[in-house]
């Protein structure tokens, strides 16, 4: 007998598992084949913007992509390193091989995870309750609790050019059974799509035409936990398309099924065919592509920026044309993946599917794109699937704790009609929610929900300790001309502040007026209360906001209410708060098109039927 059954062992499977395991679950994660467990599908990277401060998040919780990633990274880079730290990336290039060797590992040494190759072909119920899920050839798997993680697998079909095929990548079988039977559930389905470019040959690349991208130098890792970087460093390079490519692609656009009609299902905005840029941004001469080697003794290159459904021999003739792939040899063309997605407004914010209690939803089933915010709702999807199967409080990240919390409110409330990205700009408390201080933010939400090893409880104890001792020495006090003495671009008025204070001024270090107060302390630490210092006006008045938004969240609203009898709501108002189902007046007033009169006349109705 299990606690939970975790279905689909990518990013969001894993990751369910782990976390449901961490909080005292049983689980089962059932996969298709056993290797391939920590399979990088697309690019091999981890992070960016926005993607980097989930994947600290998740360290935090104790996760592992962040250790997977620091155990295979042969690439680093920061990006928007000249912005402010609110908005910078971690981002790393990983070797494939590596990180899914890491992923193994882990998964492996979880004495309270069984990993089990089948095909899950039905959801188990029970007296109205989930009762497990059973395989192809009729075994039963009992649960308390089931995590649907199935990627693209679900309902899956590959499109290249006039190919076509079954499957959730390339070479393997989709979960068509199980889809079948979701869909008999009568759950609100629908289709997207998403693609990858054709991978090629580095040794048949002209490296030494093309522009260098070198690794960071400074040292900084994913995870927390990781102490300075094991794997050899190497650059990545950068080429773009020409007009040449640009009218090879327009020839080809014909037979693009993302043209043709033959895929009903939207893409990513944020991550378009190269197809699409042509079609969209037909003036530009030319479309910048990064080229990211897939590891350290792998020759397999991947040309980001490139994502393609074109036929094979237009990925070709298109490459020829580019400086430096005028030689490449494609070893797998392009293509592109329709798979069947859950309308996420139809979850609750643990995750769980409103209707079925005990049935969680994590990944791109709920309309997402990429590895990261897939892992963030595995996250969330373990940690409440625990709670639910042993009895446990349930977790919730709401928007001003974390972006993983941004993440899941935006899917709950607004749904999607395209794969959802993560950005920085979707954040409105970004200035608090910096990938630096993920820790600092959530490390005691994760020591209360039970789910961190005694190792980095350890270290999250350690780390505060260091981050109260360094607030202290930051208490000494100064006077203007004490800093402009040390070479401070200060006025010399007379003014007396902490060295806390005195940070907020432009052109004011630590070495001018606390050089001591860092002995002893992490320099990740120093570096994270340093962008407190100088973002505290800021934070103090988000910190007020955020205070008004948890009161709101406070007033609930009853589970059960007829949107349609509320006076005032036009139609589509009420058509979005049915769909999203909000908890709190605070969530309905975030549900788009929501007016501040509608969400009165809404609170008002809900009084009256509570009454």
């Amino acid at each position: 007998m299990f606690d939970v059954i975790v279905i689909g062992a990518g990013h969001a499977g894993v990751e369910a598992a782990m976390t449901a395991a961490r909080r005292g679950a049983m689980v089962a994660l059932v996969t298709f084949d056993r290797n391939n467990l920590g399979v990088m599908s697309c690019n091999p990277s981890i992070g960016g913007l926005g993607k980097g401060h989930i994947v600290r998040e998740i360290d935090a919780f104790d996760g592992i992509m962040a250790r997977a990633a620091d155990a295979s990274a042969i690439h680093h880079r920061m990006l928007n390193r000249s912005k402010g730290a609110a908005v910078q990336g971690p981002r790393i290039q990983a070797d494939r091989a590596l990180y899914a060797s890491a992923v193994r590992a882990m998964v492996t040494a979880e004495e309270r995870v069984d990993v089990i190759a089948g095909d899950v072909i039905d959801i188990d119920f029970a007296g109205g309750k989930i009762a497990g899920v059973t395989l192809a050839g009729g075994a039963k798997l009992p649960a308390r609790a089931v995590v649907i993680a199935t990627g693209t697998f679900l309902g899956g079909r590959l499109f290249r050019g006039s190919e076509r095929g079954e499957g959730g990548r390339v070479d393997e079988r989709g979960a068509g059974p199980l889809a079948d039977r979701l869909r008999a559930l009568n759950l609100p389905m629908a289709r997207l799509k998403t693609g990858t470019p054709p991978r090629l040959d580095g040794r048949t690349i002209d490296w030494a035409r093309l522009e260098e991208q070198p690794s960071d130098n400074d040292g900084w890792t994913m995870s927390a936990l990781t102490h300075g970087r094991s794997v050899p460093q190497i650059a990545c390079a950068i080429t773009r398309t020409t007009a040449a490519t640009h009218a090879i692609i327009r020839d080809a656009i014909p037979e693009s099924p993302l043209f043709s009609g033959a895929i009903e299902g939207a893409g990513p905005r944020y991550c378009p065919s190269i197809e699409d840029k042509i079609h969209r941004f037909g003036d530009r001469d030319g479309h910048q592509i990064f080229l990211e080697p897939e590891g350290l003794n792998d020759p397999m290159v991947y040309p980001n920026g490139l994502s393609t459904s074109i036929g094979a021999t237009a990925q070709a003739a298109m490459l020829a044309t580019i400086p430096g792939l005028e030689q490449a040899r494609i070893t797998t063309a392009g293509y592109a993946v329709e798979y069947d997605h859950i309308d996420p407004r139809a979850l609750e914010p643990t995750l769980a599917l409103r209707t079925m209690p005990g049935l969680f939803f994590a990944g791109q089933i709920n309309g997402t794109t990429g590895y990261e915010e897939a892992a963030g709702q595995g996250l969330v999807a373990g940690l409440n699937a625990a709670a639910h199967a042993i009895n446990l409080d349930p977790v919730r990240l709401d928007r001003a704790s974390s972006y993983i919390g941004v993440m899941i409110d935006d899917l709950v409330l607004q749904g999607v009609t395209e794969p959802y990205r993560m950005l920085t700009a979707r954040a409105e408390y970004r200035l608090a929610l910096r990938a630096d201080n993920a820790e600092t933010r959530l490390g005691c939400i994760a020591q209360a929900a039970g789910c961190v090893s005694e190792q980095r409880r350890e270290h999250q104890h350690q780390r505060e300790a260091e981050r109260s001792t360094f607030r202290q020495r930051l208490a000494t006090v100064h006077s203007a001309s004490e800093v402009a003495d040390q070479g401070g671009g200060v006025s010399r008025d007379g003014a007396k502040r902490t060295a806390w204070e005195w940070l907020r001024f432009e052109g004011v270090t630590l070495d001018q007026i606390a050089p001591q107060a860092c002995e002893g302390v992490e320099p990740a630490i120093v570096s994270e209360i340093v962008e407190d210092a100088r973002y505290a006006p800021y934070l103090e008045r988000q910190a007020e906001e955020v205070r008004r938004l948890r009161a709101d969240e406070d007033v609930l609203l009853p589970d059960v209410i007829d949107y349609a009898a509320v006076p005032g709501l036009s139609l589509e108002m009420v058509a979005r708060l049915g769909a999203s189902r909000p908890r709190s007046l605070a969530a309905a007033a975030r549900v788009r098109g929501v007016t501040p009169a509608a969400l009165s006349a809404v609170l008002l109705h809900a009084k009256k039927v509570a009454a």
